[in-house]
């Protein structure tokens, strides 16, 4: 438990009707008596309307409500107060300069709170990072992974298999300490045949296509194509403004330019890139390398080709087409009809006409489009939760390699060393939650936090 009481203005900055400034520490009772001069102390858990009153000067600052949640039922696992108060911006200066001039508090940090909530045992750390980002989420589908996240949905996969882990680990240290004991006979055999299976759920697990980590970061999508095929009016259309310049003059995108959009719930990150061709233009020289380096790590691409390059796609473009990570766009379709594109692909790539220009096609595109990205970026109905952060992977990969080496030595590298893997794989799955060496790692989780978490 920390000696040290911390406040912040945990709602919004913006000006508001109601502004909630939350203290947290063993002297939130006390500061809640001082501002709140001769009043009895609510209630636990119960809305009084007081009247808050400078310490120092003793001059009214708001009339608010109070809200006491008494440790360690608070969210922060220590005594909590909370001060609901008329959202202008005088009044809520007002109250946060009395609270600093009360011996004891301090403002509190980015993500104090929450840290504190962990180190208290409120949360593990996968619950921790779930609040950050549902305080982040800007979509549907962001905000249901971060509520089941915060649920524990994450955490208790990962207690699970460290249990497991731990049980496997008992049994082989049974093995080595009671080695003149009479042991059951199945019992070696019983620990190697579990941790097979654990090895497989783990594999599994990791091989989700990165869609918790998509979902939570955005799915990348890359406009590419020669130039003037539309590309530019084809992002302005999805972004449903001028974010990038259309011109007649071939070579008019430089660099890549970049639109967030929600499609079906999911964030998507669409870029616009320069035309690909050959070029003496060092600039355009560079916006091409620049076009093709986003091409070999975006999710998905979009190949805009102009309607005179249908069928007889040129071979840099068909090549862009071939590693499933493609949808081909014919445009310009108002200019002369496209037919026979229903069924077809380019390579497997599936084929769509449009016109950019007038929204012929666009509709059936914008539905294809959602469906593709919502594929790489959700699981289905009743799959379980997958990693949301590269550090769960991290740990996750390190954990299955740790296994992996206890299985094949199992019969060759002797008991103790395989202990020793095995304890190396829970101590990795421990640490997405916090149940082991995690010191060094609290500074970098909760630095994204907001002020008030």
């Amino acid at each position: 438990m920390n000696d040290t009481t911390i406040f912040a203005l945990a709602s919004g900055g913006a000006r508001a009707g109601v502004a909630v400034v939350r203290l947290s520490g063993p002297g939130a009772g006390d500061a809640l008596a001082a501002l709140t001069p001769g009043r009895n102390v609510p209630a636990p858990r119960k809305a009084s309307l007081r009247d808050l009153h400078d310490p120092a000067s003793s001059e009214t600052l708001d009339q608010a409500l109070v809200v006491r949640f008494p440790g360690p039922g608070s969210f922060t696992g220590e005594d909590v107060v909370e001060l609901h108060l008329h959202g202008g911006p005088a009044v809520v200066e007002g109250v946060l300069a009395a609270l600093g001039r009360i011996p004891g508090l301090r403002p509190a940090e980015a993500g104090e709170f929450t840290r504190r909530a962990f180190l208290n045992g409120r949360l593990d750390l996968t619950q921790a990072e779930a609040i950050a980002d549902l305080v982040a989420a800007e979509t549907s589908e962001q905000r249901r992974q971060a509520l089941d996240q915060a649920a524990g949905a994450l955490g208790q996969i990962y207690e699970g298999w460290r249990s497991r882990l731990i049980a496997a680990i008992a049994h082989v240290e049974a093995g080595i300490d009671f080695a003149d004991e009479d042991l059951p006979e199945d019992i070696d055999r019983a620990a190697r045949d579990a941790l097979a299976v654990l090895a497989g759920e783990i594999a599994a697990h990791l091989d989700d296509g990165r869609r918790g980590e998509r979902l939570r970061a955005g799915v990348h999508l890359a406009l590419l194509g020669r130039p003037n095929a539309g590309k530019s009016t084809l992002l302005n259309l999805l972004a449903g403004r001028d974010a990038a310049i259309v011109s007649e003059t071939a070579g008019t995108t430089r660099d890549v330019i970049e639109v967030h959009l929600d499609l079906g719930g999911v964030p998507v990150i669409v870029a616009d890139t320069a035309g690909l061709r050959d070029s003496t233009d060092a600039v355009e020289r560079e916006g091409v390398r620049r076009a093709a380096a986003r091409a070999d790590w975006a999710d998905l691409k979009l190949i805009v080709l102009d309607r005179t390059d249908w069928p007889d796609v040129p071979d840099d473009l068909r090549a862009l087409a071939a590693d499933g990570r493609a949808l081909v766009l014919v445009n310009k379709a108002d200019l002369a009809p496209v037919d026979g594109l229903g069924n077809l692909d380019l390579d497997g790539a599936p084929v769509l006409a449009l016109s950019a220009r007038t929204g012929t096609g666009v509709d059936g595109f914008l539905a294809r489009l959602t469906e593709a990205v919502r594929g790489l970026a959700l699981a289905g109905a009743g799959a379980a939760p997958g990693p949301t952060r590269a550090r769960h992977r991290h740990a996750l990969e390190e954990a299955r390699t740790a296994l992996a080496q206890a299985l094949d030595g199992w019969s060759t590298r002797g008991p103790e060393l395989v202990a020793e893997d095995l304890r190396l794989a829970a101590r990795a799955i421990g640490r997405i939650t916090g149940r082991v060496d995690v010191e060094d790692l609290l500074d970098v989780i909760f630095a994204d936090f907001c002020i008030g978490k």
